[in-house]
């Protein structure tokens, strides 16, 4: 469950999320509502008590999916106090079911109007999230005894929801009411149903009325995840708070594959992007190994199933190229057709075949490799094919039409690239943390043909990789600034704006050993790293907002891979800095992380000022502290196919001894336990030894 500002709850589970007022209700005319496979079934629902608001009195949380919402009634005139207490507990997957339960505390029975109001607008998503739902097609409401429903027909998709009211009560559309009599000191209840049908095919609902939602598909998912996750403690009880709220939301972010309902992929964040991305499950997932290896697996197997297979312009497929997102709604995405998949990103493709890299080092099944190293190669050919779009050996980006995105690395906003000036910059656009997957993935696949005995293709991308390099430490190191351009734009010019771009590029590995003490020096200087967490463009830059998308907001995620760069080029201090600061933000935000919060200096402001509209929770962030964990804190690699794992902790004295229980390396349940710069592992299997030294 999250607070959004304005004082709305937000609900999710799967592709399916509620946000309703603290009492409850879903009000009309704003982003509120229910929705599923982004369309929102739900626009109003509201309860009324003898014609009046309830008083909300807390809203209390038991699941990612689930809350109770306690009110009372309004007073009756000349009393200082109302003797009817109200519980709605909702549930939300697959459409929702709420409990009611009206209580009188009175020593009387009470009397009382009970009222609901329901509207359905089925709006599409991207419409309620920016203020400009329209009505379209063809809406009706029918009312059959007690069951209200309304149905929606637009071209050749429909949607239905239904609800059944208590027998008793008098249905008409949009409102029913009825009179209830509840005994001094006891209790009335009922339970409503939310049921769902899409383009004809009904949506089972989660939480059956007459089964204990304890016993429910989505709580069973949610305690096999939290009995398998690894449990972390250190001395700080804030750390401790973080990691597991982050475990928890993850948990929540899950969506399974229709198809494969064994696939668990994890959407990119809630409320508005409860559906699959490709870099950010890619990226997630590769943040989240020592928590769970199958979601990567999970992740690669589903991207590989809707690599690109043409050259279509108004999606962006192109052949070997992996998506940019999948939409199921009602109304077109960026030009795609509803349900049809959008493939505008330029690092999706290299991050497919770095995620497989690291897969392989963490252990993944020979079937699932054998599966997976086709598309690997789809992927490079695409990135050589494609990717390099007038062959100069870098990869770059321009929309094929203008109804594509604009910018299409991570930072996709329409003014997420410019020059020191402030000056957009015009595509096509080579940008440098794009080079550095490309360099990463041309690398795994180097590491991957090596161990399988593949000497000749071993030796075509190590050469790849190393041209690679020698041409990005050319031609995007700018000297007399001291750090790697953003990118180069259509004309070849370096984009000389200070971003956190080049902490990417140390993660990748691809600067050269003597770049790379400036680099840092620059991510870690008063510009860029506000104390919380690293600038996404520095103060002294021209488009430089610390309350804006892109231009100098902080990405935990973002910042969480510029540490890991930091600690793999063996700044290990200026890492620690930058990995406290995430986690001290993150107890100011009750132990989430947000999808981004603003760039204020940390000492204008005694707590990180949260970004409004801000996702949470959200894939990226919610990964964050278990990536941080495992690049920063315990520095922790496996290579399952050299028998090895190499664990080399620095543990800031704020974490105290560092404890990791459950984690899962080479088949077996491993523990760690850290203080400082020593740790020692525990139930390590027989086919892997320990190293401590990461050089």
């Amino acid at each position: 469950m999250k607070s959004l500002a304005g004082g709305s709850i937000t609900l999710v589970e799967g592709a399916s999320f509620s946000i309703s007022s603290l009492n409850g209700d879903i009000e009309p005319g704003g982003a509120q509502g229910l929705f599923f496979e982004d369309t929102r079934f739900v626009s109003t629902w509201r309860l009324r008590l003898d014609e009046a608001e309830l008083q909300s009195l807390a809203s209390i949380p038991h699941h990612p999916f689930a809350a109770t919402f306690v009110s009372r009634g309004q007073p009756h005139p000349g009393q200082a106090d109302s003797t009817l207490f109200v519980e709605r507990s909702r549930y939300v997957g697959n459409g929702m079911r709420e409990d009611l339960v009206v209580r009188n505390f009175g020593r009387e029975p009470a009397a009382c109007a009970i009222a609901f109001e329901l509207e359905a607008d089925f709006a599409h998503l991207f419409e309620v999230k920016e203020n400009r739902a329209q009505v379209r097609g063809n809406h009706s409401v029918a009312v059959a005894g007690a069951v209200m429903t309304f149905a929606y027909e637009y071209r050749e998709v429909s949607r239905r929801i239904e609800v059944e009211f208590p027998h008793e009560a008098r249905v008409t559309p949009g409102l029913a009411r009825l009179d209830v009599v509840v005994p001094a000191g006891g209790e009335w209840s009922t339970t409503l149903e939310f049921r769902l049908v899409v383009d004809g095919g009904p949506v089972e609902l989660r939480y059956d009325g007459g089964a204990s939602v304890e016993l429910s598909t989505p709580v069973t998912r949610l305690r096999e995840w939290e009995s398998t996750a690894p449990r972390v403690h250190t001395d700080d009880d804030g750390v401790n708070a973080t990691f597991l709220q982050s475990q928890r939301d993850l948990g929540a972010l899950r969506i399974f594959d229709p198809e494969h309902p064994a696939r668990a992929v994890i959407a990119a964040g809630a409320p508005w992007f409860m559906t699959l991305f490709g870099r950010d499950s890619l990226i997630t997932s590769l943040m989240t190994l020592e928590v769970d290896p199958s979601l990567a697996t999970s992740t690669l197997l589903t991207l590989a199933r809707m690599q690109g297979e043409r050259v279509d312009d108004l999606t962006e497929e192109q052949p070997g190229k992996i998506l940019h997102e999948v939409r199921r709604g009602l109304t077109t995405v960026v030009g795609a057709r509803a349900g049809s998949v959008y493939y505008g990103s330029i690092d999706a493709t290299p991050l497919f075949v770095v995620l497989l890299g690291e897969l392989f080092s963490w252990g993944v099944d020979d079937d699932v490799l054998a599966q997976l190293l086709p598309h690997a190669d789809r992927a490079l050919e695409w990135i050589v094919r494609f990717g390099d779009r007038d062959g100069d050996g870098l990869v770059e980006y321009q929309r094929a039409t203008e109804r594509g995105l604009a910018n299409q690395g991570w930072k996709d906003s329409f003014d997420a690239v410019s020059f020191a000036s402030g000056r957009l910059a015009e595509a096509p656009i080579a940008l440098c943390e794009v080079q550095g997957y490309v360099y990463a993935a041309f690398r795994a696949r180097a590491e991957i043909a090596s161990k399988l005995g593949e000497s000749q293709v071993a030796l075509e991308f190590s050469e790849r990789a190393e041209r690679l390099k020698l041409v990005f430490n050319e031609r995007f190191w700018l000297e007399e600034r001291g750090y790697f351009a953003t990118g180069l734009d259509g004309e070849k010019a370096p984009i000389d704006s200070l971003t956190s771009n080049i902490g990417h590029c140390l993660w990748a590995g691809i600067v050269d050993d003597d770049k790379a003490k400036r680099t840092a020096e620059q991510l870690c200087g008063p510009a860029m790293f506000t104390g919380w967490g690293i600038r996404t463009l520095a103060s002294s830059m021209g488009r430089y907002n610390p309350v804006s998308y892109h231009n100098g907001s902080v990405w935990p995620h973002d910042s969480a891979i510029c540490a890991a760069g930091l600690a793999r080029y063996g700044f290990l201090e200026e890492a620690e800095a930058v990995t406290v600061g995430l986690f001290q933000a993150a107890g100011a935000f009750g132990g989430r992380l947000p999808e981004l919060f603003c760039g204020f200096d940390r000492g204008a402001f005694p707590i990180p000022v949260p970004y409004p509209a801000s996702c949470s929770p959200q894939a990226w962030a919610s990964a964050a502290p278990f990536f941080l964990l495992r690049t920063s804190l315990l520095r922790l690699e496996p290579s399952i196919p050299d028998g090895t794992v190499t664990c080399s902790p620095v543990v800031p004295s704020l974490f105290g001894t560092l404890l990791v229980e459950n984690l899962l390396l080479g088949g077996a349940r491993v523990s760690v336990t850290a203080t400082g710069t020593t740790a020692e592992v525990s139930g390590l299997p027989e086919i892997l030894r320990l190293v401590d030294d990461l050089s």
